[in-house]
């Protein structure tokens, strides 16, 4: 993997702050040597975005190989039951640490509470659960990936020489923490421009499970409620805004419309060098799993690392030690730099159709 496009906060807190047994009154035993380590993970879906499937569990099982543990991922594909289930049948197997990315915090709260009172150490992956437990809590900046897109839309408005545009809202999932940080986000950097009438602010709706099905109805809505006057589209990751594309094609305006993204996905990649869409946010993936990985081996020995910061949980009052990495805006001139990342490859991305588009971006 190329080195140097994107850094860990607190990597170097992570590798001096050293090993000490966990012991803060707050936490239960987290784990212990005299068991054998085993980390449970429970993925949200594999609809929202592709990254959990082709990212996620590929780099945690990656670390997890290599650090010789045994492990258990499992993908509650957007069913709260299921996620429960999988977490009671993950504590009764013996995991000694548990990972989980909630679907929405009451859920994700039952999950930890439950493994807390069972003495297994926890790990918030990727969203934070609010009001929750977990020993750990390890993602991105996400008011960055925010602020990000919110500066991508604006550079490509400004790029198109678009007058006063009419921007609307596609926003994530209104049960999850991390689209109320991206809306921070690009709200600091939008709403200063909606206030001063530079930019009118168009419809906005959040997407419930970032359902990309529903984001496309709920878009064409858009589109219709404006009257097909539209002039860019702050859409909160790549499915979402692919959605949008979508309708937008539908109306001969796909390529006329700047669209937003996150992730970096495959699809998101081609439609950027399509010209569909505007930019997205990549966010290393198998950095972030390797710094849960990290942290879940140590609690599964009954370990504990210094991560050197905290990030507050607004609802439980904590602050809870945390690793955040930092996203990198991702433009057509740049794709290339998310292949030579090893997140997806070229033969992924540069099919027949976008061979041409991959050649005039620096893509060999």
């Amino acid at each position: 993997m190329r080195k140097g496009i994107l850094t860990i906060a607190a990597v170097g807190l992570l590798a001096t702050g050293g090993l000490t047994a966990c012991g803060d009154d707050s936490s239960p035993e987290s784990g212990s040597s005299a068991k054998t380590p085993k980390i449970g993970v429970i993925l949200p879906d594999s609809k929202s975005s592709a990254r959990w499937e082709t990212a996620d569990r590929r780099f945690l099982e990656e670390a997890f190989k290599s650090a010789g543990v045994q492990y258990d991922i499992q993908n509650a594909q957007n069913d709260k039951t299921a996620f429960q289930t999988i977490a009671d049948q993950m504590i009764t197997s013996g995991v000694t640490a548990l990972m989980i990315v909630n679907l929405d915090s009451g859920t994700g709260k039952a999950v930890l509470d439950k493994a807390k009172s069972q003495g297994v150490a926890t790990i918030d992956y990727d969203r934070l659960t609010l009001g929750g437990s977990a020993q750990y809590y390890v993602s991105f900046d996400n008011e960055t990936v925010g602020k990000l897109q919110g500066e991508g839309l604006s550079k490509c408005l400004t790029d198109k020489g678009v007058k006063n545009p009419v921007v609307a809202y596609l926003n994530g999932s209104p049960t999850d923490n991390n689209a109320t940080l991206f809306k921070a986000g690009y709200d600091s950097v939008l709403k200063p421009k909606f206030d001063s009438k530079e930019y009118t602010k168009g419809p906005e709706d959040s997407v419930p499970a970032w359902d990309n099905a529903q984001a496309t109805t709920i878009f064409e809505q858009q589109l219709t409620k404006a009257n097909g006057k539209i002039d860019g589209v702050l859409a909160a990751n790549d499915g979402l805004g692919n959605a949008a594309i979508s309708i937008l094609k539908k109306n001969n305006l796909n390529g006329k419309v700047p669209v937003t993204g996150q992730d970096a996905s495959t699809e998101g990649l081609q439609n950027i060098l399509a010209g569909d869409q505007c930019m997205t946010v990549y966010k290393a993936v198998r950095e972030e799993a390797k710094a849960a990985s990290d942290l879940a081996i140590a609690l599964a020995k009954g370990e504990r690392k210094d991560t050197g910061q905290t990030v507050k949980d607004p609802e439980g009052g904590r602050d809870v030690p945390s690793v955040l990495l930092t996203p990198k805006a991702i433009y057509k001139d740049n794709i290339k730099d998310v292949i030579a990342d090893g997140y997806v490859t070229k033969e992924e991305v540069c099919t027949a159709a976008f061979a041409k588009a991959c050649a005039d971006a620096g893509i060999s």
